[in-house]
């Protein structure tokens, strides 16, 4: 039976015919000339050297409903931001390379730090941010989608079924959300979603009882999917986190900017691989134990903002139904790997439950005493509100770096 099944507090569209979306692509194409489209990707130099972001650029390539490609990127030097411009030469004219490491970038830095407005810290939050503010400033798109550059598995069909929702006009949607089956022939993935994510969540409904923004994040059949589109109206309000909590953190403030019709979420990948994160037991300040820590520290300081009232207790005993649901699920999952062939690791599965738990509690106790919200980027309305010719001096900037460079 083909799964239309609805069972979250928003719409999920589902692909049931597995055909290829030659229809949407038409369709996209013929309404972007009214409705133009962005779209961006943050990227680290060390992406174009492996074989994701080659291939993501041969597949946008096929396309010609985009109207601006907007790359931000990390870790590079003049040279390597050369190079990535040569990779990208053959996409649309307005593909725009943000040089996050460049002197034009780093000044306009300096100016935002001088007024209290700069991003806290360098990471993947802080690329899409600039990424955003050009967008902002550039007025190319009405509709921007966000994808990652490190998709081994990456089809333009993804993209496709990750606009439609929002660009078309017969529907309401403002914001969108992807979502995919995780694995490869190592075994499932996607575990941070699967062992602490979705057993927290019913946690928590368990611990608190009814809670609009819980069921509303357990609607989600993969909230830290990387890839979502949302309209130009959404995006100059949107706060982004400095840290692994972006994608729960973009699902928060679009929970508040936005009613619950408005938002929905996509199939777009039957399977879907990307780089994975190592588990790092015993460093907290990276790889899968920094994820878990910085996704729970916005939940909890979402909860903490709502006026919930917690407790030592409250977070003892949501550890402990954490724990129990978490290794249910875990069991679940053994059983549906072994049906479907899939290697399975139940031993590293119990153990990250076990790391994860220890997160949960540390990270609850910190935010009794710490309450407050993990800090957020400002959003690009206020930056323009502050400092009126940022967004423009960042657009030229960018534009400035990309013809300098490309001319040498």
């Amino acid at each position: 039976m083909g799964d239309y099944f609805q069972n979250g507090v928003i719409t999920t569209l589902h692909d049931l015919s597995g055909h290829p979306p030659t229809h949407l692509e038409k369709d996209l194409s013929e309404w972007s000339h009214e409705h133009p489209i962005s779209l961006i990707i943050p990227a680290l130099y060390s992406e174009f050297e492996g074989p994701a972001m080659p291939k993501i650029i041969s597949e946008l390539e096929k396309i010609d409903y985009l109207s601006e490609i907007i790359i931000g990127l990390d870790n590079a030097d003049e040279e390597q931001f050369n190079l990535v411009l040569k990779h990208c030469r053959n996409l649309d004219p307005h593909c725009k390379i943000i040089w996050n490491d460049g002197p034009g970038m780093i000044e306009i830095q300096h100016e935002l730090e001088s007024r209290g407005l700069a991003p806290s810290e360098r990471g993947k939050g802080s690329n899409v941010w600039y990424a955003m503010g050009y967008f902002l400033s550039s007025g190319r798109g009405e509709t921007l989608a966000l994808h990652d550059a490190d998709i081994l598995s990456y089809k333009v069909e993804m993209l496709t079924k990750l606009l439609y929702p929002v660009v078309n006009p017969n529907f309401n949607y403002d914001f969108c959300k992807g979502y995919y089956f995780r694995a490869d022939s190592s075994g499932f993935y996607g575990r941070v979603a699967r062992l602490l994510i979705a057993p927290l969540l019913k946690a928590l409904r368990q611990e608190l009882g009814a809670n609009e923004f819980i069921d509303y994040l357990d609607s989600f059949r993969y909230p830290l999917a990387g890839e979502f589109s949302l309209d130009a109206k959404v995006v100059k309000d949107l706060r982004i986190p400095s840290d692994w909590g972006l994608e729960i953190g973009v699902l928060a403030e679009v929970f508040e900017a936005r009613s619950l019709n408005q938002i929905c979420q996509v199939d777009i990948a039957n399977s879907y691989n990307h780089k994975h994160q190592d588990i790092s037991v015993d460093n907290p300040s990276t790889g899968l134990h920094r994820m878990a820590a910085d996704i729970t520290k916005l939940v909890f300081g979402k909860l903490a903002e709502d006026r919930q009232e917690t407790s030592d207790a409250f977070f003892d005993n949501l550890q402990k139904r954490y724990k129990e649901l978490a290794f249910g699920l875990a069991e679940s999952y053994a059983h549906n790997a072994e049906m479907n062939g899939y290697a399975f690791d139940r031993n590293q599965e119990l153990a990250l439950v076990e790391l994860f738990s220890k997160v949960i509690l540390k990270t609850g106790t910190n935010t009794l005493s710490n309450p407050e919200q993990p800090s957020l980027f400002p959003s690009w309305s206020v930056v323009n509100e502050v400092m009126p010719t940022m967004a423009e001096q960042l657009k030229e900037t960018v534009d400035r770096e990309n013809l300098f460079i490309s001319a040498n």
